[in-house]
């Protein structure tokens, strides 16, 4: 019986089943069959134009990997564990249909580079569906901001309340998060699409190849250009996952948002049914279940970084099997990735927000004191005085048990004589956010241009 193996030759015993079962990666990088045939047939197309392949095998392989291919998209396929990889497998059925055209296909390429393309072809279209998804779960932000504009909150730092902004405001901040992760996309995108095929197992090949012309046909920006280098490095899957886990940490601060906002002790929002879950044993309970497994799943996004990381670290040039490695975690993180972006695009759409709630949140915390600060400052004192003065009516209105802008008007003026009846403006809280309207501010109207222009960006 024909040994299964391309390398068969060299050994005089066949791989051990545990051996066999230990290194396969059919298991898993089966995901990669369309892009492995995009890629031969590429490559096939090539030989083909150098004077290496003839008409008739490229027609034939052409046929060939169509039939291979609708038997893929139909799951008719069946995978062998004894071929080891989606490569062997799929050139296997290849060679099965056509004969000896289907083993002239791997004339002047080695799996090393076969692999290092399809990975690369394969993540740059994750790539673009994510910053799609991105872009959607943006707008979904921007819709809901829209119609709270104006709606006042407390801003936090160090969780306890600090100044009015608009709720809107808030979500924009994410906004920006996620329009620079989309960046970051984008600018990894670059490093993604540049073609290793060509360098073969490591040192290029003999064959009269046209590198150029084979990553014209795949849409690859540029060749690697190092054989060596081509192969062995999986950084842009690095930078993939760095950027992943970026996205995850945005979204992880957001669900820990939620879940406090949602909690009855703060109560400014609540999340629809078909987004959370009930207790086994309180029928009370409505769990925020979707956030809290996107701030769990971001760990393990974050993990598979570190899995890539660690993977490269000690890896001498060139090819080494440990690469085989790389496609779990990178496959995980793009279906964990994606899979929140999009519970999370309909989520923000299921969001109720209770102004009431978050506006008596801001009176309770003396967020205008920074204001009347800066009104002293207006009419002449300096700063750290004016900071004085507000701390003390701060703790004469905490002992009161009101608002600063409950306090009357001569309780005020006993802090500073510099205080007169137009400092009511600026300690309601909807006086605090209109003050602050310039660029980057949480006045609605600045809110309203921040919407407008992340629209006109988006499309």
């Amino acid at each position: 019986m024909q040994d299964q193996h391309a390398w068969s030759g060299r050994f005089s015993e066949p791989v051990s089943e545990l051996v066999k079962h230990y290194t396969a990666s059919i298991g898993f990088d089966y995901r990669l069959a369309e892009v492995d045939i995009e890629g031969s047939l590429a490559h096939a197309a090539m030989l083909n134009r150098s004077g290496v392949l003839s008409d008739a095998d490229l027609a034939a392989i052409r046929q060939g990997m169509a039939e291979i291919r609708d038997q893929i998209r139909a799951g008719e396929l069946a995978w062998s564990v004894d071929l080891e990889d989606v490569h062997m497998n799929i050139e296997r059925r290849l060679t099965d249909r056509i004969g000896d055209a289907g083993k002239r296909l791997h004339t002047g390429r080695s799996r090393n580079d076969q692999v290092a393309t399809d990975i690369r072809l394969w993540l740059r279209g994750e790539i673009d569906a994510t910053v799609h998804l991105l872009a959607e779960l943006q707008k979904s932000l921007l819709d809901l901001a829209e119609q709270h504009a104006a709606t006042v909150m407390p801003g936090f730092t160090h969780l306890q309340v600090a100044q009015p902004v608009t709720f809107g405001h808030h979500l924009l901040a994410y906004v920006e998060m996620l329009a620079r992760d989309a960046e970051r996309m984008q600018d990894c995108r670059k490093r993604v699409n540049r073609l290793p095929l060509g360098a073969a197992a490591l040192a290029g090949t003999t064959f009269p190849i046209d590198r150029r012309y084979t990553a014209q046909l795949l849409g690859f920006d540029d060749v690697c250009h190092n054989s060596l280098d081509a192969v062995s490095d999986r950084d842009f899957a690095i930078e993939f996952a760095a950027a992943a886990s970026l996205v995850m940490i945005h979204l992880s601060r957001l669900s820990e948002e939620l879940i406090l906002w949602m909690s009855p002790r703060v109560g400014f929002i609540d999340i629809a049914d078909r987004f959370c879950t009930g207790s086994s044993i309180m029928p009370q309970k409505k769990n925020p279940d979707v956030p809290e497994l996107v701030r769990g799943k971001s760990g393990r996004v974050v993990g598979h970084l570190i899995a890539l990381v660690t993977l490269m670290k000690a890896q001498p040039l060139a090819y080494n099997k440990d690469n085989q490695e790389d496609k779990e975690p990178l496959f995980d993180t793009v279906d964990t990735l994606q899979a929140t972006l999009r519970i999370y695009a309909d989520m923000m759409r299921g969001i109720t927000v209770k102004p009431e709630a978050m506006r008596a949140a801001v009176l309770q915390g003396y967020a205008t004191a920074t204001d009347l600060a800066d009104y002293l400052v207006k009419k002449g004192l300096p700063f750290r005085d004016s900071h004085e003065v507000v701390a003390l009516a701060v703790r004469h209105a905490e002992r009161q048990g009101v608002d600063l802008a409950e306090l009357p008007l001569s309780a005020l003026q006993g802090f500073s004589a510099l205080i007169a009846d137009d400092v009511y403006t600026v300690l309601t809280p909807e006086g605090s956010l209109a003050q602050r309207d310039h660029v980057g501010g949480t006045a609605p109207a600045q809110v309203a241009a921040q919407i407008a222009r992340h629209r006109g960006r988006l499309g």
